[in-house]
């Protein structure tokens, strides 16, 4: 028997997808940020198309890590890719190969829709998985940063694309 087995969620683990978000979110130092809840997750994976997938990993039965992605388009290369929002492997079962297995994982389902890339964003202090995906052959790219708007700037904004619609 394969002690590791990797496999999509569904609704039902949306109370176990939210325990592994929560344990990420302390990993990274921000344990009151996650709002999501399992009955929102829950709701989530039921629609259709939902936003996000999730691949859980069991290790001999036991929940191992997840994850969570979502598709993207890449306008260049006129193909899809996926965005892995976050990947979760709890500090007592690092170190099997639960991680890589869920990366190859979602590189499988990646190829078979066809697509192109794969990216992700990781914290500039957690120095362990940024060596751990640059030896899976992952490139930081130098040359992209990120930007966000949320909270009160997404809704000044939002506010500005009203005056529009309500010009045009």
């Amino acid at each position: 028997m394969n002690a590791l087995s990797i496999r999509r969620a569904t609704s039902a683990d949306a109370a176990l997808i939210h325990r592994l978000i929560s344990a990420l979110a302390l990993y990274e130092r921000e344990p009151d940020a996650v709002e999501a809840t399992p009955e929102s997750l829950r709701a989530q994976l039921e629609q259709v198309p939902p936003p996000f997938e999730c691949l859980i990993a069991e290790w001999e039965g036991e929940p191992a890590g997840f994850a969570l992605f979502f598709q993207t388009y890449s306008t260049w290369r006129g193909k899809v890719g996926i965005h892995l929002e976050d990947l979760f492997v709890p500090e007592e079962q690092r170190g099997r190969g639960i991680g890589a297995a869920l990366l190859a994982s979602l590189a499988k389902e990646l190829v078979s829709r066809g697509g192109a890339r794969l990216e992700w964003n990781v914290l500039d202090w957690n120095e362990p998985a940024r060596r751990f995906y640059q030896e899976l052959g992952a490139q930081q790219l130098e040359t992209w940063q990120i930007f966000r708007l949320d909270g009160a700037a997404l809704l000044r904004l939002a506010e500005r694309g009203k005056a529009i619609s309500a010009g045009a």
